[in-house]
């Protein structure tokens, strides 16, 4: 009997949940249809109707990342207090800040992320998905770039995209920095570091709020 709608996507939600705590102990080196069946509790013969291979599992296994990413808890920008963010170089700000590894949870997953990375570019196709990941972020930075451009906070000479992509280079480059030597990147260097480059974008000194 082929099972009914909805058990079949609580049996994938479970399997999700499994393939992230999965990634969460052992990274993407320790991701195999024998771990996430034995997370379950389960047999590999059950998983290999959602997972035919390894590379399936993989695939999955980023698009579970990804969402997880996105559905984090975020930063509310200087201003109001009340979401959404406030627009321009605040929003900016919040959504770098985002991306840095500034507590536990937050460095737990950029240890995934940066895993992610070899598997990835292993294989072509998980690396054209990947590429779209990082360039759907890099829109929405684009998108503050653009207001705080329009606001007069930051100058309206150099494209958007550009700006964006500048930024976006920047915090990765720090999330790795601060992953292989947290001690000598603590969350208060990281923070002054992302105010410095924002100050050296505007051309002046910084002057949003100075805590994480």
């Amino acid at each position: 009997m082929t099972p009914a709608r909805g058990d079949h996507e609580a049996r994938r939600r479970d399997v999700s949940e499994a393939v992230w705590r999965v990634l969460s102990a052992r990274g993407f080196e320790g991701l195999t249809l024998r771990a996430v069946a034995a997370e379950m509790g389960s047999s590999t013969g059950l998983l290999t109707h959602y997972f035919p291979n390894k590379r399936a599992l993989v695939a999955h296994a980023l698009d579970v990342l990804d969402r997880r990413s996105q559905e984090r808890p975020r930063r509310i920008a200087p201003g109001d207090g009340s979401p959404p963010p406030p627009a321009g170089l605040p929003r900016l700000r919040a959504a770098l800040l985002d991306i840095l590894p500034l507590d536990g949870p937050a460095a737990a997953g950029n240890r995934i992320w940066v895993g992610s990375w070899d598997v990835a570019l292993a294989d072509p196709e998980l690396a054209t998905a990947h590429a779209a990941r990082y360039g759907r972020a890099r829109a929405l930075l684009t998108a503050s770039v653009a207001d705080a451009q329009r606001l007069g906070e930051l100058p309206g000479d150099v494209p958007a995209e550009q700006l964006a992509a500048g930024a976006q280079a920047f915090a990765l480059g720090l999330v790795v920095q601060a992953l292989f030597a947290p001690g000598e990147f603590p969350p208060e260097r990281q923070t002054v570091m992302l105010d410095a480059y924002l100050a050296g974008l505007t051309g002046a000194g910084w002057t949003g709020a100075a805590g994480a």
